[in-house]
């Protein structure tokens, strides 16, 4: 019989958190280091560490803005979860099968609705394939989700 693992490992990307990111802090602290000491010359290197500091810490801030995405997928998973309890809740019915026949974006729109008229809401939005501001549109009792990032 297999043991099966007991803890939970944390994601880690190892090409993100461990090589792109470290390397490209280096080359941007270097390159506005290297900058820094012909800053005024009218040179070739003068505009060579230019760019490599421009190109390094743009590249810097991609890496770093790649959290908010993961942020939000993980806010899309957890939506998820709040859509399917509050259907459960509302009909007492699961609310896997219907979800495959809905996008994403129709499922994030459901979120807004009550309870009273979700059930009534999700059938519309596959029968009609509604969109996203199509479904918010009829959307009588409206909750605003203020803690998305």
């Amino acid at each position: 019989m297999a043991t099966q693992p007991t803890k939970n490992k944390p994601m880690v990307y190892v090409w993100h958190h461990f090589i792109l990111l470290p390397m490209l802090l280096i080359l941007a602290l270097y390159g506005i280091r290297r900058y820094a000491a012909v800053f005024g010359d009218d040179s070739e290197d003068s505009r060579l560490w230019f760019t490599v500091m421009a190109l390094a810490v743009a590249s810097f801030g991609v890496l770093l803005m790649l959290r908010q995405h993961y942020a939000l997928t993980l806010q899309d998973r957890i939506i998820r979860l709040e859509v399917r309890q509050q259907y459960f809740e509302a009909t007492g019915q699961s609310f896997r099968p219907l979800e495959s026949q809905l996008q994403l974006s129709q499922i994030l729109a459901l979120r807004f609705a009550g309870d009273a008229e979700l059930p009534a809401l999700v059938q519309a939005a596959i029968r009609e394939k509604l969109s996203s501001k199509e479904i918010q549109a009829r959307i009588e009792d409206f909750h605003f989700d203020h803690m998305r990032v």
